[in-house]
């Protein structure tokens, strides 16, 4: 019933969240050989996007399944209207007690596992005691603005959908379940990343790869209309699949003590989903005041820098610095 208490709740457990990503990344990352990192990373995105869509499942029936209730409470009044939010706020308590209790059960399993302590690669300076700052690993901060850049073309893709589908003329209901198609390709990208690397392409390949291919994707969405358009945007998520893997590891590699400190750095390039989509939502609403019919299109070139800069990465930007 009251939404700072809700808002803080959720900011605490986005706390909880970015420490544990911050943990979990780079220690499946160092876990065996650096060079398949990114197919362990991957393994971990399959079962985060199933997660995912699970819960988007269950949750959306558990916090808006109760249409009636909804309605009701739109029309109520005074006391009534106080009884059924209380009402509605039971039934908003329950699924997350449950997330609750399932959280507090695995770090109770964390706990007694006992997981190794894996120090990562140290570099050959480092080990005569030349210590060298954060500050002297360009492709870490390349890779971070990598990450920055990816997690926002990822979700400009994924979150924008619903709406530009429907300016293309698909129907609300349908528009809104266009996110889960977008879940699905990231989950059969992860399988084709498990499969190919690094036994057929290195991690800095299959990074390449994917931001050539979603430039391609990108360029036939902005030159289509319609379900075709719709479909490609969605095809963009096959090839965001592998570029947090890929990032990862070509980022913190012979980092040594700086690891758990690039690790946090490169976790908060995560803002790039919050930030890049308010830049795609400017673009749109400029274009929208000039009475453009296409605003929700354009915008989306935008993305393109992202994906050149991310090439750029994998070519050439993760070796700065690493010899």
């Amino acid at each position: 019933g009251s939404y700072p208490l809700f808002l803080a709740g959720l900011f605490a457990q986005g706390t909880g969240l970015a420490l544990l990503q911050t943990a979990t990344n780079p220690y499946v990352a160092i876990l065996g050989p650096i060079e398949s990192a990114a197919r362990r990373i991957s393994i971990m995105g399959i079962c985060n996007k199933i997660a995912g869509m699970i819960g988007i499942f269950f949750l959306s029936r558990a916090l808006f399944g109760n249409t009636s209730l909804s309605e009701q409470i739109a029309v109520a009044q005074g006391a009534e209207k106080t009884v059924l939010l209380a009402q509605l706020t039971q039934e908003i308590i329950t699924p997350y007690v449950i997330i609750t209790s399932a959280l507090i059960i695995l770090g109770i399993l964390i706990f007694f596992a006992k997981l190794p302590e894996i120090s990562p690669e140290i570099p050959e300076q480092e080990k005569d005691g030349q210590h060298r700052s954060i500050f002297r690993y360009p492709y870490l901060w390349l890779g971070v603005l990598s990450l920055f850049l990816y997690v926002g073309v990822e979700v400009i893709a994924i979150d924008t959908l619903p709406l530009y589908a429907e300016s293309q003329g698909m129907a609300k209901e349908t528009a809104t379940t266009l996110g889960t198609y977008c879940l699905i390709a990231l989950t059969l990208g992860y399988l084709v990343g498990i499969c190919v690397m690094p036994r057929f392409i290195s991690q800095s390949k299959a990074l390449m790869i994917c931001a050539v291919l979603d430039i391609i994707l990108i360029s036939i969405a902005l030159c289509t209309s319609g379900l075709t358009s719709i479909v490609f945007i969605i095809l963009l998520s096959f090839g965001h699949s592998l570029m947090w893997p890929a990032i990862w590891p070509l980022a913190i590699e012979k980092l040594g003590r700086h690891t758990e400190t690039a690790s946090a750095l490169l976790i908060m390039g995560i803002a790039g989903g919050a930030l890049m989509p308010l830049l795609y939502g400017a673009f749109a609403d400029c274009l929208k005041n000039t009475g453009m019919e296409n605003f929700r299109q354009i915008p989306y070139l935008i993305l393109i820098p992202c994906y050149l800069f991310i090439i750029y990465f994998a070519v050439k930007g993760h070796k700065w610095g690493k010899a």
